[in-house]
């Protein structure tokens, strides 16, 4: 029987977790096989600690980040697009290198207009409640397939005989599902999805994709997953046999380092198929455009500038210029060198960790050769940003080989998935030994991920 028990404040604790959290009565061992299970063959890495339950927290969190993730996303988005009034503009605005000058569909007005369907923000608890650390803004973005299978888990270990949970989170592909049929009817085309990735690049295997096509076709979707040698099915064929709009499930770099070929892409966005998120999504993925936005922009209401200053950490574009600082102007690099202890330097299109230097983790030497090497950058496309210490949750995990759980205060990442807009469940990334610092699920054997859910 599933009891909710109270868990006392760790020591950097915050309310905002609650103090409440779910323990399952299955074995141990039984939870630890149907995790595993759920997640095999997706190119997931081996994991010696897992969750024993889902991480919960109270409807009232769950339901800010959310909301103020919209809201985010809203402002990112025009930020992005107001730096250039057409893609060339842009590209020359982030100093976007040119492997990225590709993929873009022929009508600029559809290009901008689904640039933002799939999205997730990073969020940590800091002393004052969420703070925003980076916008994933990609239709290849990490933590969807992980949800899906964590929360399936969770499901069927929790559910009552009536199918009912003591939880509440929604399922990632179903409301991407959702997000597809809207789509199709905004377009007036039949759903007919294509899943575009390739099992060849990014660690994945064809499994990863053919999870959600499946999930698709059990909710009366028609979904298939492509390769992209096998794109021209979705356009060279009968017009109703064409699957005209789809998920873009794959990262231009990824495929580059896989000696993956970009040009069936190509050609399918030119006969017409559209694949969300867009190429425009690079521009909101750019960690440049939270410069932009921490920094203000003319058309900003107060409102829109207090929801900023809540959530988003002082951020700046790394540069020799004059800026503020609470209030107040400051020389941004002398004021960088000397605030070492207290931000963090990350490049623009960094992911998964890389590229970011946290300055209370280094010493002045090391700090102040990468704020030099951000300057000089060709691109300049670096950004600082105010440290922020997270807090901590207190969770139960399950080690390897253990016949029992073991508690651990841990300070998590939460991505809350948003898909056209809609709550799509929340991915939660974090240390299994408490550490804190960056979280690389694929690259540190402490690193664990679980869905979080609200009770």
């Amino acid at each position: 029987m599933d009891t909710f028990e109270e868990v006392g404040a760790a020591s950097s604790g915050h309310p905002w977790f609650g103090r409440q959290r779910l323990r399952s009565a299955a074995p141990v061992d039984t939870v630890r096989r149907m995790l595993r299970h759920e997640i095999r063959d997706t190119g997931w890495p081996y994991q010696p600690v897992l969750p024993a339950a889902p991480l919960t927290i109270p409807r009232a969190s769950y339901a800010e980040l959310f909301r103020a993730s919209a809201a985010l996303v809203e402002l990112l988005r025009r930020t992005a697009l107001e730096t250039g009034p057409t893609t060339r503009d842009r590209m020359a605005a982030y100093g976007m290198p040119g492997s990225e000058d590709r993929l873009w569909l022929s009508d600029p007005f559809v290009e901008e207009r689904y640039a933002d369907c799939v999205v997730r923000p990073d969020f940590v608890i800091g002393p004052d409640g969420p703070r925003l650390l980076e916008f994933n803004v990609s239709g290849a973005l990490g933590g969807v397939v992980e949800t899906h299978a964590r929360l399936r888990v969770w499901r069927d270990l929790h559910a009552d005989a009536a199918g009912r949970v003591p939880f509440t989170a929604p399922d990632p592909f179903t409301v991407r599902a959702a997000m597809f049929r809207s789509l199709s009817a905004e377009l007036a085309l039949p759903p007919r999805v294509a899943i575009v990735g390739s099992s060849r690049a990014g660690g994945v295997t064809a499994r990863y994709f053919e999870m959600e096509a499946e999930h698709y076709r059990g909710l009366g979707l028609t979904a298939r997953f492509f390769e992209p040698e096998e794109l021209t099915g979705a356009w060279d064929c009968a017009p109703h046999l064409r699957y005209r709009i789809g998920l873009r499930n794959f990262t231009i770099p990824d495929w580059l380092a896989g000696g993956v070929d970009t040009a069936g892409v190509q050609a399918a966005l030119d006969h017409g198929c559209l694949l969300v998120g867009t190429q425009t999504s690079t521009f909101l993925h750019s960690k440049l455009t939270m410069g932009l936005l921490s920094e203000g922009r003319p058309w900003m209401t107060a409102a829109d500038r207090t929801l900023i200053n809540r959530y988003l950490p002082w951020t700046r574009i790394v540069s020799d210029r004059k800026t503020e600082h609470d209030g107040a102007p400051v020389d941004l690099l002398p004021f960088v060198v000397r605030h070492r202890d207290r931000l963090v330097l990350k490049a623009g299109l960094g992911e998964s960790g890389r590229q970011v230097v946290i300055g209370p983790e280094v010493d002045q030497a090391e700090w102040e050769s990468a704020v030099d090497a951000a300057v000089a950058s060709a691109d300049g496309a670096s950004i600082v940003q105010e440290f922020v210490a997270p807090r901590t949750c207190r969770v139960a995990l399950i080690a390897d080989g253990a016949d029992a759980t073991h508690d651990v205060d841990v300070a998590p990442v939460l991505g809350p998935l948003l898909f056209g807009g809609r709550p799509a469940g929340l991915f939660a990334r974090f240390h299994g030994d408490g550490a804190a610092g960056i979280i690389s699920v694929k690259g540190r054997v402490s690193s664990c991920d679980n869905v979080a859910v609200a009770i």
